[in-house]
């Protein structure tokens, strides 16, 4: 069993770390602006449940292993920054669909691939595999249990902290947007220019270090 003090301490550290903008909320804003408050909490959903994918390699043991290892960190956030600049490059190219999906519903984005999308995005998060393998253990104590589940206890919190706080995100992009809808080529400029921040989280992810 977690202690309270420890789940305390936990979830402000949690919450100071998660509120700061990294991947996955500049990701669920870019998808706002590209496509509307629900594709874009599909991708908060989805980057959640990506977050876990770490989370249990940390509680099975394996997060200090990649966190140990600069070579598979590196190569986890190479693709993860690979994979953000192709969803970017996307989102660009079909803009101009962004009108018509307001007229033909066939047209809007398609939420299973939506929500894999941010799966992906979250299970390669560099500043996520971090949080979880170097903060993450110094909150449980061996005393009071056993440490993997308490590992996935904390963790627990963390998600239910960074679902709350990407998706208040989303929603504040997703209103934002309503003000462009109102205009096809307003529309195709929103598509374009969330596709375009989408790429900046990419080349920030590539070429800055994990912390």
């Amino acid at each position: 069993m977690v202690p309270a003090s420890h789940l305390a301490a936990f979830a402000l550290a949690a919450l100071i770390i998660i509120v700061i903008p990294g991947p996955n909320v500049l990701f669920a804003i870019g998808r706002a602006l590209a496509h509307g408050r629900r594709t874009a909490l599909l991708s908060v959903l989805g980057a959640t449940v990506g977050s876990a994918v770490p989370l249990i390699a940390v509680a099975l043991g394996l997060g200090v292993v990649l966190a140990a290892s600069a070579v598979l960190l590196t190569i986890v956030k190479v693709v993860g920054a690979g994979y953000l600049i192709y969803l970017g490059v996307m989102a660009i190219r079909e803009r101009k669909s962004l009108a018509g999906a307001l007229r033909s519903p066939a047209l809007e984005a398609n939420p299973r691939r939506m929500f894999r999308q941010g799966v992906i995005v979250g299970a390669t998060n560099p500043k996520t595999i971090v949080f979880f393998a170097a903060v993450l253990p110094q909150f449980a104590d061996p005393a009071t249990g056993a440490l993997p589940l308490q590992l996935l206890t904390l963790g627990s919190v963390g998600l239910g902290i960074q679902i709350l706080s990407d998706g208040t995100w989303a929603m504040i992009a997703g209103a934002a947007r309503s003000w462009f809808v109102r205009s096809p080529r307003r529309l195709e400029s929103v598509g374009a220019t969330g596709g375009l921040m989408i790429i900046g989280v990419g080349a920030s992810v590539a070429l800055s270090g994990t912390n």
